[in-house]
């Protein structure tokens, strides 16, 4: 990897809670996310276990990729990470304790938003220490089972993220492709509302696992034979969209913001996280960085 640029850290400006129900379980929990200190990165606390086991959002703690993002252990460890992990990457919020009394996070509307919004309304600090923004030296390329994601080198300090959705072509979810830079601006506005969906016959397997007895089409998107199901597009490609949010907080856990181009064609967690375990194990290059301030913007939420 090449040190590409650096930025300032950020952090919370205080603590923010949210509460909701969780998709798998079902059950009500509750997320705390506090300020941290430089260099903290990222980090899971199960308030809820003996010992308030730490799970740091790394590569290294990935533990599962089967439809979701699994870190830690299956008695103290935290799934659904990926929407929480977008909202804060997609903020550049740096260092952030994830306090959360259960084993993932609020479900939500199966969005970032409902993350993002008062993660807004508390604002943001600038800290003393600096992030590397590290790009490839020569594209890198994954390509498992008819899927295939890359990243290509960075001409400036942008990523920018490209997701060609395809689930065939008797698919009741139509193909559509989207591309985003990946700014806060255009988290916020382009991706952050943008659902997770399931094919009803998808839903119909996890019910009959016990996972997601309690969702309804009116609270996550659900595409039968006919479309969605009781329930209305955001945008005209909201799955894709969503899969660029998921690819976001996936390629959070190398610890180190990207520049580049991230092309996706029907990638899911496991290439995700596969290609941020790759990224995270190659070692930057000792050039020296211009740093960028990103100075403070107003948002309107």
């Amino acid at each position: 990897m090449k040190l590409f640029a650096e930025r300032y850290q950020r952090t919370l400006a205080g603590p923010v809670d949210v509460t909701g129900v969780g998709i798998v379980t079902g059950a009500k929990v509750r997320v705390r996310f506090r300020p941290a200190s430089v260099g903290n990165g990222v980090v899971f606390v199960r308030g809820d276990r003996p010992g308030s086991p730490r799970i740091p959002a790394r590569t290294a703690a990935v533990t599962d990729t089967r439809r979701r993002t699994t870190l830690g252990t299956d008695r103290d460890g935290v799934t659904l990470v990926e929407h929480v992990l977008a909202a804060l990457a997609g903020l550049r919020v740096d260092n952030c304790t994830i306090e959360i009394d259960g084993p993932e996070p609020p479900g939500l509307d199966g969005s970032a938003w409902g993350f993002v919004q008062p993660l807004l309304n508390m604002g943001f600090v600038r800290q003393a220490g600096r992030r590397p923004i590290r790009s490839v030296a020569q594209p890198v390329i994954l390509e498992r089972g008819g899927s295939c994601l890359a990243i290509y080198p960075a001409t400036d300090s942008t990523l920018r993220v490209s997701y060609h959705l395809d689930y065939g072509a008797f698919s009741p979810i139509a193909p559509s492709v989207a591309t985003v830079e990946i700014r806060p601006e255009t988290f916020i506005h382009e991706l952050a509302n943008c659902r997770t969906f399931l094919l009803e016959c998808e839903v119909d397997e996890m019910k009959s696992q016990g996972i997601g007895r309690h969702l309804t089409p009116a609270e996550i998107l659900v595409f039968g034979p006919r479309g969605v199901k009781d329930n209305r597009l955001r945008y005209a490609d909201e799955p894709a969209r969503h899969k660029i949010l998921d690819l976001v907080g996936d390629l959070a856990l190398c610890g180190f913001d990207l520049a580049g181009h991230v092309v996706a064609y029907r990638s899911g967690h496991a290439l995700n996280v596969e290609l941020a375990k790759c990224l995270a194990g190659q070692e930057a290059d000792a050039t020296e960085p211009v740093v960028l301030p990103f100075p403070a913007m107003r948002i309107a939420a």
